[in-house]
């Protein structure tokens, strides 16, 4: 079993996403010992901001007159939904940043479409974990609430276009601990922290199945 795992935390040893995948990943090796991981940090080493655009126009423009870039970028691009389409399962550690989706997550998303056939279900059936984390509040009664543009995206992009057997694994309030103005909160983020976990490692023991 070929596991992809997808890392967008900026973080680094510091990522609630990375830590909650981390969870989920050992469960599934713990089920699936002999399951190979391939790995893709988008935080720590971005993707080339106008790969997308290179990558969308060269599709339009006959092979023999494309240019340098866009060759590469195509290139590209059908490497990412390679990894997507030769998986059988997947890990995906996608943090929202300023209330969506991070740039980096975006334009990996961009370039896996642009590199998958139209309206290929590049994770068609496969079991996938989503895990998001993040910094404020945003349930009901929140002052944040429906400010969270990343999760619900997430999930029409992963399940809907990609077709994966999707679990998604989410953890709120991860600055409670370094931000001061949070200090009362901290208790609740601990609670939701334990809790995130244990769904994560409940995720990787199902999914590995």
């Amino acid at each position: 079993m070929s596991v992809l795992r997808i890392d967008a935390s900026i973080q680094g040893d510091r990522s609630a996403s990375s830590a909650l995948a981390d969870t989920a990943e050992a469960e599934w090796l713990a089920a699936r010992p002999q399951a190979t991981f391939v790995r893709r940090h988008l935080g720590a080493e971005p993707l080339p901001s106008d790969a997308w655009a290179q990558a969308a126009f060269g599709n339009f423009t006959p092979e023999d007159q494309r240019t340098e870039s866009q060759r590469e970028a195509i290139a590209l691009a059908r490497k990412l939904a390679g990894e997507l389409r030769d998986s059988d399962g997947a890990i995906l550690a996608l943090p929202l940043y300023n209330w969506g989706v991070s740039q980096h997550v975006k334009i990996w998303i961009d370039l896996v479409m642009a590199g998958g056939v139209h309206s290929e279900r590049l994770l068609d059936g496969k079991p996938t974990i989503l895990v998001t984390s993040r910094g404020g509040g945003y349930g009901p009664g929140t002052p944040r609430e429906g400010w969270d543009h990343n999760t619900g995206f997430l999930r029409h992009v992963i399940a809907d276009v990609w077709g994966a057997d999707l679990t998604v694994v989410e953890q709120e309030l991860t600055l409670a601990a370094v931000t001061p103005a949070m200090a009362e909160l901290l208790e609740t983020a601990e609670n939701l922290q334990r809790t995130a976990h244990e769904a994560a490692a409940q995720a990787g023991r199902k999914l590995a199945v």
